[in-house]
């Protein structure tokens, strides 16, 4: 399956220019024979925490999601976006969906681990885990920026059979090892394949890295971009993640039972230090 990752220059609170962009990835990705187009977290409204909060009236959203699974349907390409949403008790979350090319909603995911004051001030943290759909015959999830700079969430989605890491991201200048160190070894430590798309140029005076990359289960560089603004293609398949899982079988022979005893076991013995 050929995927398609956006890296682009979002508009802070211009969702028409922002969804025009989605819309032209779009139509060139599914013209080169993409199946499906990654974009960067929070892109359709730009990434400005507090001014997304203050200014973006949640009634839209609706509206904004028809708009993003309108665009999938008419240019015959699965889309990920990444929002933000309200919650049923009223707390606003950052979000991602993938929708088919028809437009349906295939999976959703809301972000666990918050980056920055100004995400812990506009957005709660979620604690769903990562679910699992199959598409295009990969297993595919989804985590968004600051989560995959944590090993457990992507250990989470690849325990739950996870082939495919689909990563909206904003990472400013500045955090150059996330992706071309982190990355890999996230997508070699689990097996699965992660493509990072992340915003590039400045947004509400933050300057962004570009760097969007995708990495295949053995922690080779499928795609990698520099920091314009662009987009990157990869091959992707199941067989590579059954390939390496073969080699090295990491996840078959984890010892989960032993690694909750060794962190219970830490947690004592940093109390009693802290009583000398």
């Amino acid at each position: 399956m050929l995927l398609a990752l956006l890296q682009a220059n979002a508009a802070v609170l211009d969702v028409d220019a922002n969804c025009a962009a989605v819309e032209d990835a779009a139509r060139t990705a599914a013209a080169a024979g993409a199946e499906v187009l990654l974009t960067p977290e929070l892109f359709p409204v730009g990434y400005a925490p507090l001014r997304v909060r203050a200014g973006l009236d949640p009634a839209r959203l609706p509206a904004i999601r028809r708009t993003l699974a309108g665009i999938a349907r008419k240019n015959g390409i699965a889309l990920v976006y990444s929002l933000p949403a309200v919650s049923e008790d009223g707390r606003w979350q950052i979000t991602s969906t993938l929708v088919d090319r028809e437009g349906a909603e295939l999976l959703n995911y809301a972000k666990v681990h918050l980056f920055g004051e100004d995400e812990r001030q506009a957005f709660s943290p979620a604690a769903e885990p990562p679910a699992v759909v199959d598409f295009h015959g990969i297993k595919t999830s989804m985590v968004i920026c600051y989560d995959v700079e944590f090993p457990e969430a992507v250990r989470a989605a690849a325990v739950r059979g996870a082939e495919l890491l689909l990563v909206p991201t904003a990472l400013s200048q500045g955090f150059d090892s996330v992706p071309q160190v982190l990355l890999r070894a996230r997508a070699l430590e689990s097996q699965l394949t992660v493509a990072y798309a992340n915003h590039a140029g400045e947004e509400d005076g933050c300057a962004f890295l570009g760097g969007s990359v995708i990495a295949g289960p053995d922690g080779s560089l499928l795609a990698a971009a520099g920091p314009a603004p662009g987009l990157l293609y990869a091959e992707v398949s199941a067989a590579s993640a059954r390939d390496a899982r073969e080699a090295v079988p990491y996840l078959r022979e984890r010892r989960p039972e032993l690694y909750s005893d060794w962190e219970g076991a830490a947690s004592v013995a940093g109390g009693d230090s802290s009583t000398y």
